[in-house]
């Protein structure tokens, strides 16, 4: 691709809705875009002060008692929903007894609705995100025990 050819796609992304585009020539060639509307930053620097108040209080609490169990993680970027629609019942509570396979959650990733389902049976003690708050890949979601 030469210059003006980049130009021009850099320029139709600015005016397309899409959010992030990722593509890959014959040659090799390899464009990744990604825009950040104001919406998303906003969102992004409460994520990042919540971590860090949740972070202060976790090491606190860390040194006077050791947490156990294992902790589902999100495997996507997306908004989790603890409900299958607005008017359900959640998935699971703290106190909910859940079972390897059970679905736990729902992330919505590209408008795509993806069931999230547990790799270990157990009780789940913590829920760690709110319903509607968006997870990056790998944040904690639940703790099992």
């Amino acid at each position: 691709m030469n210059y003006e050819e980049i130009k021009k796609l850099m320029e139709d992304m600015e005016k397309s809705t899409l959010t992030s585009i990722n593509i890959e020539l014959p040659d090799g060639t390899k464009i990744s875009m990604k825009k950040e509307t104001q919406q998303e930053t906003e969102v992004t620097s409460q994520s990042c002060k919540l971590t860090t108040e949740e972070n202060y209080v976790s090491e606190n609490v860390e040194a006077k008692e050791e947490k156990t169990g294992n902790i589902i993680k999100s495997p996507m970027v997306g908004n989790f929903y603890i409900k299958p629609s607005p008017s359900a019942e959640p998935y699971v509570e703290v106190g909910s007894l859940v079972e390897k396979g059970d679905t736990v959650c729902i992330i919505e990733a590209m408008k795509l609705m993806n069931e999230i389902e547990t790799e270990f049976s157990g009780k789940i003690t913590e829920i760690f995100v709110r319903d509607g708050e968006p997870v990056e890949y790998g944040s904690p979601l639940f703790r099992v025990e």
